[in-house]
């Protein structure tokens, strides 16, 4: 790293970033160092140190973490940690990474998706992940946050990985695992804002501007004074954890939120070195958006203008099937919960395309022509829309079984990217709640406020109390599987890596007479996912000599029927969409 602490020899030399400041000394284990300033405002100093010492920087009597700390044992408030990076003894030298058109992503917590709430308790549950037949597993964000109890979503040192998870070892033993089960690591990242408690980096630098304004907290100074070292912090903290971490993916949590006025934005430089590194290591490297803008230029290549990432997060599916089957017609959901939106989703990724979006009072969203379908990632369920519910409901807590069933044969059959939220595959019975560990009393009840506002257009009941401790517990999975959803789940991903992953990956939707059909054309034959709802009638299981049954679901009135056809349609044999690189 360009920055924070490097290990030599029998030494330690420390670099930072701290315009602000005339004269910065650092402490190691109890011995002060002053450091030397250059004309950029850049500190250096060395000092008889080795990994596993702790330090901070003096401003004053105030003594402050490092800005690119890689661990805080004591907390986002307390000394940084020396890190040796080679220490680590990797066993995933003949790994290079997934093709992005092979991932079947599976979202998890690491506080909640285990007993132990550490990295060390994902490892031991990797065994059932293979055995569903996911390929990546998705890390909500890993960054130090205050307490030990948070989403990860205000983490304020980007480099240090949270100690009650483990800390950077215990994120280099889970990733090494994954890699050796064959499953591809994606970490989430946030690069729209900092947490607000242990937040310490106006001290050092203009890292945030007050030109653009989050509804988290603070915009990050991308393009303004001194900003060039900002994007440099931001950019180096991807290659980060894709080089000293060996993860596969980043998932940038919202794009939208990302302000940038420069020639260049932040985004598209950073997809341009995290390519340029990828090339150079010979590995396979993934960067997926989440934005809610239905933004095609984020998924355009840069010859074509646009950001050159590889997928992006698309909500509409999730709405029109979660409406469709809920009924729900509140907030954003106002826009959706026709069957037609189902269909158009998964035709064409995107329903919202520059239409008028009644939520926002405007338009939303741009055309999908020519773009991939593997580069739309779908879900049925993910943190945001489970945890984002009053008591954190998931689907199957509020639609009958049968639903649940259809939706994941559509999610899971269809040619785009899926997404599953931990504990979907076999209908945890656990909610998944939103919930924080500050120690600020102000932003104690700054957060209990702010969820109460924030979900006053549902008319929901009353939201659990973030900082209640048992919050955080009842979110956690129980692992009381239901064998039965589970081998739903486990038997469409086989169907899946059969005769979607490495087909065409286009497909062809339409409603007829009140049933969803999905025919997606595989090798040789066709897999046709029919889906009728209750009222409609009962559907045929075979029209045709040609045609197999490979799954079937007939229980609360919902119907799913999974076809494969030995010669495919006229009509199936022209894709709605381009076929992924």
């Amino acid at each position: 790293m360009m920055f924070g602490a490097t290990v030599a020899c029998d030494k330690v030399e420390f670099r930072i970033w701290a315009p602000k400041l005339e004269q910065l000394s650092v402490e190691v284990n109890g011995s002060k160092v002053e450091l030397r300033r250059d004309e950029a405002g850049i500190f250096c100093g060395t000092a008889k140190s080795k990994a596993g010492d702790r330090y901070c920087y003096l401003i004053g009597e105030r003594r402050l973490p490092d800005p690119v700390s890689r661990f805080l044992p004591e907390g986002v408030h307390g000394h940084t940690e020396i890190v040796d990076p080679e220490a680590f003894i990797w066993s995933d030298e003949s790994w290079t990474g997934l093709s992005f058109h092979e991932y079947i992503i599976y979202e998890l917590h690491i506080g909640t998706f285990s007993p132990e709430g550490t990295f060390d308790g994902v490892i031991k549950k990797l065994d059932h992940l293979h055995s569903l037949g996911v390929t990546a597993i998705e890390i909500m964000p890993v960054s130090a946050f205050p307490g030990e109890r948070n989403w990860g979503y205000d983490g304020v040192s980007l480099y240090a990985v949270q100690a009650s998870y483990g800390g950077p070892e215990g994120l280099k033993r889970l990733v090494n695992a994954a890699h050796r089960a064959g499953l591809a690591v994606v970490l989430d990242v946030v690069y729209n804002h900092l947490g607000a408690e242990g937040n310490y980096l106006r001290e050092f630098g203009p890292y945030f501007t007050d030109r653009y304004h989050t509804v988290w907290g603070d915009a990050i100074n991308y393009d303004g004074e001194d900003s060039q070292q900002v994007r440099k912090y931001v950019i180096e903290n991807a290659l980060h954890w894709i080089r000293e971490y060996h993860v596969d993916a980043l998932r940038l949590d919202a794009i939208q939120a990302i302000y940038d006025s420069s020639k260049t934005h932040i985004i598209k430089e950073l997809a341009r070195d995290v390519q340029e590194f990828a090339r150079g290591a010979n590995r396979r490297i993934a960067l997926i958006a989440e934005s809610d803008q239905n933004d095609r230029s984020l998924i355009l290549p840069t010859s074509e203008g646009g950001f050159g990432l590889d997928a992006v997060w698309s909500d509409d599916f999730h709405h029109s099937v979660h409406t469709y089957l809920t009924k729900e017609n509140r907030g954003y959901y106002q826009d959706y919960g026709e069957p037609e939106k189902i269909v158009k989703a998964l035709n064409e990724g995107f329903v919202f395309q520059g239409q008028h979006y009644r939520f926002w009072r405007a338009s939303r969203g741009s055309s999908t022509e020519g773009i991939p379908l593997p580069r739309h990632v779908f879900c049925i369920q993910n943190h945001d829309q489970v945890g984002n519910r009053c008591t954190g409901e998931r689907l199957g807590h509020v639609v009958p079984r049968g639903a649940a069933k259809a939706a994941a044969a559509l999610l899971l059959l269809a040619p785009e990217t899926p997404l599953l939220f931990m504990g979907e595959e076999y209908a945890e019975p656990a909610p998944f709640q939103f919930f924080t560990d500050y120690g600020d009393k102000n932003l104690q009840q700054a957060v209990i406020d702010g969820r109460k506002k924030e979900f006053e257009d549902f008319a929901w009941e009353e939201t659990p109390n973030p900082q209640d401790p048992e919050t955080f517990k009842r979110s956690k999975l129980t692992w009381k599987i239901d064998e039965k959803m589970f081998a739903w789940y486990r038997e469409l991903l086989n169907l899946r890596r059969k005769f979607v992953t490495h087909s065409s990956r286009t497909c062809r939707a339409r409603l007829t007479h009140g049933e969803i059909v999905l025919e997606v054309p595989a090798q040789n034959a066709e897999i046709v996912i029919r889906v009728r709802f209750p009222g409609s009638g009962k559907a045929a299981e075979t029209t045709e000599a040609h045609e197999e049954v490979l799954l079937r679901s007939d229980e609360n009135g919902y119907q799913t029927l999974i076809l494969k056809c030995q010669r495919v349609s006229q009509a199936a044999s022209k894709p709605t969409q381009a076929a992924a690189d």
